[in-house]
């Protein structure tokens, strides 16, 4: 029963080896976006822009958002070319991706 139950573990355990669940926006993009974009979203000079008030976010479409994330933005596709750094891509899951870009249009905003 004991050799049974352990096997159920290791099975169960390797079903969800790989899936990300999908996290809350704000600890996402504090893992993923903040020490770029600052911790509330302000930017930082001369490295990344603000998120907080940036109209692509308020007003943009979540679709273009997300390409912007999963992508990044490098060469002629930077639209901040005074910034030293590229934005680098951030691969994510599709449910992190929709809670981050959430959270960036909704409570970032506040």
């Amino acid at each position: 029963m004991k050799s049974l139950l352990v096997v159920v573990a290791v099975v169960a355990s390797l079903a969800f080896a790989g899936t990300t669940f999908a996290a809350d926006g704000a600890k996402i993009f504090a893992e993923k976006c903040s020490a770029c974009h600052g911790a509330k979203g302000a930017g930082t000079p001369g490295m990344a822009p603000a998120l907080k008030g940036n109209e692509f976010l308020t007003k943009g479409d979540a679709g273009e958002i997300k390409k912007i994330i999963t992508g990044g933005r490098a060469g002629k596709d930077k639209k901040y070319a005074n910034l030293p750094i590229d934005m680098p891509a951030a691969p994510l899951p599709d449910a992190d991706l929709d809670v981050l870009v959430k959270f960036l249009q909704g409570d970032l905003q506040k």
